[in-house]
């Protein structure tokens, strides 16, 4: 059999490019070809987190260009596409390192594309910081300890749902928040938990915001943003 070149998802982390790993950085800077999720028009985020890394050396470039639109995601030909280019590389013996922000596997990006290779091609993936300790750590607030069950929920439930899975956990991190902000509010406010709720935009990025989810205005928040809640209002308590 023809030796092929390995793909390998890099979770490059939240947003600081200083948090990812040393094993991400090793694969990142030895990778001839780097590809990277990225807006249909614009510049790449997870290309951003990486470019003080990659000192000028010449790299073959796959922008992996993407509706950014919940009701067209994942947007299977766009993966299609990218599996057929990157299967190029792969088969002209060319290791191909792809970019995810945040984890691979938590709710990353790389998982559509790990589908389309993992049976034809060898594919490792390194992992990274995620967008969820990354928000524990700008909250000041541990995400859980002890017996406590954690749940990690999506916003874009409806409200019947949300308020279901946010009363049955110790530890709540709510994601995908964006226009779901008031709903989000106004379930945790009919639970009683609105008052010890933490509210994290942009964490570990310039722009990083942080207060109480009862003191942010308006009815919707920016995509990279996630709401905290624990019962005992602090996990160590």
């Amino acid at each position: 059999m023809t030796a092929t070149g390995a793909l390998v998802g890099i979770g490059v982390g939240p947003g600081d490019p200083d948090l990812i790993t040393v094993k991400g950085l090793r694969a990142l800077r030895a990778a001839p070809v780097l590809a990277y999720p990225a807006p249909e028009t614009g510049e790449s985020l997870a290309r951003a987190i990486v470019a003080p890394h990659l000192d000028g050396t010449a790299k073959t470039e796959i922008p992996i260009r993407m509706p950014m639109v919940a009701a067209r995601f994942p947007a299977r030909e766009v993966y299609d596409r990218a599996a057929r280019t990157i299967g190029g590389h792969l088969d002209a013996g060319r290791d191909v390192a792809c970019l995810c922000e945040g984890d691979p596997f938590f709710y990353g990006s790389f998982s559509f594309l790990f589908e389309r290779m993992v049976e034809r091609y060898p594919v490792r993936v390194i992992p990274g910081v995620s967008s969820l300790t990354a928000c524990a750590a700008a909250a000041g607030a541990p995400l859980a300890t002890r017996n406590d069950v954690l749940a990690v929920v999506p916003a874009t439930l409806d409200e019947a749902a949300l308020r279901t899975r946010l009363g049955a956990a110790d530890a709540v991190a709510i994601i995908k928040v964006g226009r779901h902000l008031a709903k989000v509010r106004g379930v945790l406010d009919s639970l009683g938990l609105l008052a010890g709720a933490r509210y994290v935009e942009r964490a570990t990025m310039e722009r990083e915001r942080r207060l109480p989810l009862a003191e942010v205005d308006g009815a919707k928040a920016p995509y990279f943003s996630m709401v905290l809640v624990h019962r005992r209002g602090f996990a160590w308590n």
